[in-house]
């Protein structure tokens, strides 16, 4: 109830900010639209509450909503920031430049609310399903949510129709994100074409201006050449702060504002339109170029991006030691891998590939209001030809053990061939193969292959026959799964960008109802969340595109996935509960006369039925699982993924199933049949009628024998 308290602090505090709405001269109408979605979602989240929750049992039945309201709370807060700053007209260029096509709020905060929104609204049907004494309405709460997850709903518009509202996404909240971005391009140019006419005609400010408004309607400089660099360097506040690596980036200081600045000299011609194009993308989730200058007369080359703390292999360097080597807990992770993963879908949709991706082309920057997470960005794309000019002529070419590792297989044997880095085709499942490299560094906080004792054209060769880094025994087996997948030796086995944002989502979701809460072991799902992913694909064939997706598909992609995981959960208890009663069959028992315990496997359910723990290793004495509350397993060594036929038989050979006898005469066991194989600290006694009491007669009784006596044998 404390975070939704706060929640509802934070909304009071935008609605505050709102009033003065008019004053807001820059993404006015989606900072409307985000205060709008936030006002929707802690309704919902009132009336969820009010329906299916009692106040009384807050301090006990209301437990599964902590997590995620305390995500919808970092959502909220990093809103309100937002907002803030577009409301603060102090240094109106500079944040004009830094805004002007940045789709934070649309494309960032709406983002994060409509993923996490899904695990508020399971977690109160979860607390509403235990909630009150009246069993004939808990009764009632189950019938309803058991027509809710029909698979009759897994159709878009069907899904909106019914359950838009509940996951905040109506049509009038789709209608506002398509046209948000829109009016505020024309709001932006009204408000520039009126600064120019206060401002003098020489002044860089006025320049500027004229620069935006061919940006803004849609004027870019593809036919022509970019602005004169006098606009950039003559400003009155222009300053070279420092360089932040190699020799063509700088953070600079220019109309009020902190920026970076990509510097070089080349002929302007070759990269007119790769330029026009760099200028032209706009995601939160790629660095963002702002806009370019020329020098003709010194073939000059100036680039304004946003500027960005450090990148992840400098991070790694400064902060990571011997005895820490996993830098982020396993939220944050799933959330930097969830939001490169964005990135690349963003760049791919365009056709753009980054080829050469490494931890030095993700960029970081803490995020204000939630502390211990970071805003992600992907780099490194773009004009290959100027990269390559500069390495020639600037620094030496790194050599092949550091690049290899992050280049896929079909990447090498190329090289190899042509010998020439400058033919380079990279494709979009070479990205994919690079960021399930980067996955593995950040989930083990090792440098992919540093164990090994192979170098150069060896590693090379191992790498191209299909030798991949080992995972550390403790990592969570459906981030594993994934990971493989993404660097498959094949690359039409890899997925695309598209199906690792909904896994990852959807794995982000899990965490966030399932918190670890400082348990010695790592919780698992109840199946497999790139199974999610097939079934999503093969039922919504139709809705799948090659496009980049709306933000407002979330809600029904997330709900799809908790369709398709209920029925392989079904499938998997009705599994379960044949193979006890085949198993007890077998035993030569009657069914009508027993009745069958398993206590060594968890209480199954459709939130809590966890298969990958059964299956975790080899060792007998572990790979029976008790409660948490009682024992935990102690032999976790099989994290890598196993086939689902070797898990089932494991399933099916360590599970002891323990007979409880009902009154009545047992079947006698027939001479043909050998007992089974039992478990080491079983007694093999289980199916013997129980022994007769000792008569007094046989019972003999204890003599104290004297110091000296020796003892009978």
């Amino acid at each position: 109830m404390e975070q939704f308290r706060q929640t509802g602090e934070v909304l009071g505090s935008l609605k505050a900010l709102m009033v003065l709405q008019d004053d807001i001269q820059i993404n006015q109408k989606q900072c409307c639209l985000l205060v709008n979605i936030f006002c929707l979602a802690f309704k919902t989240i009132a009336e969820e509450i009010k329906q299916n929750l009692k106040l009384e049992e807050k301090n006990t039945k209301w437990r599964p909503l902590e997590e995620p309201l305390k995500e919808v709370y970092r959502v909220f807060k990093e809103g309100e920031l937002y907002v803030r700053r577009c409301l603060d007209n102090k240094d109106w260029w500079g944040k004009a430049i830094s805004l002007h096509q940045n789709k934070d709020s649309v494309e960032f905060h709406i983002h994060n609310l409509l993923s996490c929104f899904p695990a508020v609204i399971e977690a109160v049907e979860i607390a509403g399903e235990i909630s009150g004494l009246d069993q004939e309405e808990m009764t009632k709460k189950r019938a309803m949510l058991v027509k809710k997850y029909d698979r009759g709903w897994s159709d878009p518009k069907l899904f909106q129709w019914n359950f838009g509202k509940q996951y905040l996404v109506p049509r009038e909240i789709c209608r506002q994100m398509e046209r948000a971005m829109r009016e505020d391009r024309w709001l932006l140019i009204d408000t520039i074409k009126e600064k120019r006419r206060a401002l003098p005609p020489g002044k860089s400010e006025h320049r500027l201006g004229e620069l935006l408004l061919k940006k803004l309607n849609v004027l870019a400089p593809a036919n022509g050449k970019l602005p004169p660099s006098s606009i950039l360097l003559e400003a009155e506040d222009y300053q070279v702060r420092r360089r932040l690596g190699g020799n063509q980036h700088k953070e600079i200081q220019w109309l009020g504002e902190n920026f970076a600045l990509r510097h070089f000299f080349h002929d302007f011609e070759p990269l007119n339109s790769e330029i026009s194009m760099l200028l032209s993308l706009s995601h939160p989730n790629i660095v963002q170029y702002l806009c370019g200058f020329y020098d003709e007369n010194k073939k000059e080359c100036f680039l304004v991006m946003e500027l960005m703390t450090k990148d992840f292999y400098s991070y790694i360097k400064e902060n990571s030691s011997p005895k820490k080597r996993v830098l982020f807990p396993l939220p944050t992770v799933v959330d930097i891998m969830l939001q490169i993963a964005r990135g690349m879908e963003f760049l791919h949709s365009r056709k753009i590939y980054v080829g050469d991706f490494n931890p030095s082309n993700v960029l970081l920057k803490p995020r204000k209001s939630t502390e211990g997470y970071f805003h992600v960005k992907v780099s490194g794309f773009g004009l290959t030809s100027v990269k390559n000019h500069s390495s020639r002529h600037s620094s030496p070419e790194p050599s092949p053990v550091d690049t290899c590792i992050w280049h896929a297989p079909e990447v090498l044997a190329e090289q190899e061939q042509a010998r020439n880095a400058s033919s380079k085709k990279y494709t979009e499942k070479a990205d994919v193969y690079s960021f399930g490299m980067l996955c593995f560094q950040l989930l083990t906080g090792k440098l992919p292959f540093e164990d090994g004792h192979l170098q150069g054209d060896q590693m090379i060769n191992n790498i191209r026959a299909g030798e991949r880094p080992l995972f550390p025994s403790l990592s969570p087996k459906y981030l594993v799964s994934l990971t493989k997948k993404c660097w498959h030796t094949e690359p039409s086995y890899r997925p695309t960008f598209l199906s690792i944002c909904r896994v990852l989502r959807y794995i982000k979701k899990f965490l966030v109802m399932n918190p670890n809460d400082g348990q010695p072991y790592i919780q698992s799902p109840p199946v497999d969340f790139y199974d999610l992913e097939a079934g999503f694909l093969k039922k919504c064939q139709g809705e799948v595109t090659c496009d980049l997706p709306s933000v407002s598909q979330i809600p029904f992609q997330m709900f799809s996935y908790r369709l398709i995981e209920k029925e392989k959960t079904c499938v998997q208890i009705k599994f379960k509960n044949s193979e006890a009663a085949s198993e007890a069959a077998s035993n030569g028992w009657d069914e009508s006369n027993s009745v069958v315990e398993d206590h060594h496997v968890p209480s199954i359910d459709a939130r809590s039925f966890t298969s990958d723990v059964k299956s975790v290793g080899f060792d007998m004495k572990s790979t029976f699982t008790e409660v948490p509350d009682r024992k935990i397993p102690s032999d976790l060594r099989s994290v890598r993924s196993e086939p689902a036929d070797k898990k089932l038989l494991l399933i099916k050979k360590t599970t002891s199933v323990k007979v409880r006898k009902v009154p009545g005469k047992p079947k006698p066991l027939p001479p043909s049949k050998s007992l089974p194989w039992t478990p080491p600290g079983h007694s093999m006694k289980m199916r013997c009628e129980s022994p007769k009491p000792l008569s007094k007669s046989s019972m003999s009784p204890i003599r104290r024998r004297s110091p000296g006596q020796a003892s009978n044998p």
